[in-house]
């Protein structure tokens, strides 16, 4: 390190990679001190923004320039793997964009080569970070919402379409993430189905059930061919309700004192009998500080400390695991696939 301030690499400054950078350039304890990218126009933006940055051509360069300390990996999927492990065994520390890598078995790997080198190793959920999922696992943590009965999410836009990915894969990869991070229960099973409507391109729309232990069910929405941007979350529980539109300027997160209540009459035991409670709605104070600067300074923070992130290794490994799973059940046209054995999916 130079002095206390931890020197970070960036690999890749495309479309992400700024955004790591400028939040690293922000943040105390660390800097910028190489960034990688094979284009051109891409380093020459980066030059004028980190003039003090070392940039090459070569990601090579930045795994080998002993001033770096910690790398993180913008690139497209199929080069998380190679460069995450790279970067380990040169003993930086990683922070690697989502998705972690492309196969569970790639994204193991990793895992363990971080602990065999005692390195940490960081995926990039930004959401995690973001004050309103952070609320929302404390509502939920707190008993507030009650047992969870269903997370339904609609994330859909138009574009931007991916080649090495498909929808599930960009787009349904935060809610993934969110359900590991705000839920203490696993999904046993999970059932996918959706459609390619381009030759050669891969699936831009998607919907995805997951079926969990305790009886929640979430149903995730995703599309690249919508008119419209939409990022919206139900949450329904026994006690309470959350709406969650991550587009709302102010009042992300709304709280709903509404539900259904069911008794059954002593007299009638075959007749139920339904309430329904409809009460305040109202809108926690939540932090507006940027998830990515929060993020970054999480990473540093553990780095500093010898911490395990929030978005280990291990929850990146649980995302990929949700993801094959759902591109399986896609190939067999909505068919469940289990997670735990002994169990139905429905």
């Amino acid at each position: 390190m130079n002095g206390s301030t931890i020197g970070v690499g960036i690999i890749g400054y495309g479309y992400w990679g700024p955004n790591l950078a400028r939040s690293v350039a922000g943040v105390d304890g660390c800097h910028v001190a190489a960034i990688a990218d094979g284009a051109e126009d891409a380093l020459a933006r980066a030059a004028k923004m980190h003039p003090s940055a070392h940039l090459s051509r070569d990601w090579r360069d930045v795994i080998a320039d002993p001033s770096v300390d910690a790398v993180m990996i913008a690139t497209p999927v199929r080069t998380h793997f190679e460069l995450a492990r790279a970067a380990l065994r040169a003993g930086k520390h990683v922070l690697v964009e989502k998705p972690m890598t492309e196969t569970s078995e790639e994204a193991s790997i990793l895992i363990e080569e971080a602990a065999r080198r005692n390195r940490v190793l960081m995926v990039d959920h930004t959401f995690v970070y973001t004050g309103a999922v952070q609320k929302i696992r404390d509502l939920i943590s707190l008993g507030i919402v009650g047992d969870i009965f269903y997370y339904d999410s609609t994330r859909i836009n138009l574009g931007l379409f991916q080649r090495d990915v498909n929808v599930m894969w960009d787009l349904a990869v935060h809610d993934l993430a969110i359900l590991d991070f705000v839920l203490d229960d696993k999904p046993v099973a999970i059932s996918a189905s959706g459609a390619d409507h381009f030759n050669g391109s891969r699936e831009n729309m998607a919907h995805i059930v997951l079926y969990f232990s305790r009886g929640t069910i979430a149903h995730l929405n995703v599309n690249w061919l919508a008119p419209v941007k939409v990022r919206r979350t139900l949450i329904g529980g026994s006690q309470r309700m959350i709406v969650y539109d991550d587009l709302e300027p102010s009042e992300k997160v709304k709280i709903y004192d509404r539900g259904v209540n069911v008794t059954a009459s002593p007299e009638q035991v075959y007749e139920m009998r339904v309430s329904y409670r409809i009460g305040d709605m109202w809108a926690p104070q939540i932090s507006v500080k940027e998830a990515l600067v929060t993020e970054v300074e999480h990473f540093v923070d553990c780095i500093a400390n010898n911490a395990l992130p929030l978005t280990n290794g291990h929850s990146g490994l649980a995302v990929i695991e949700y993801l094959e799973c759902a591109t399986q059940s896609l190939r067999q046209r909505g068919h469940p696939i289990e997670l735990a054995p002994l169990r139905r999916a429905s």
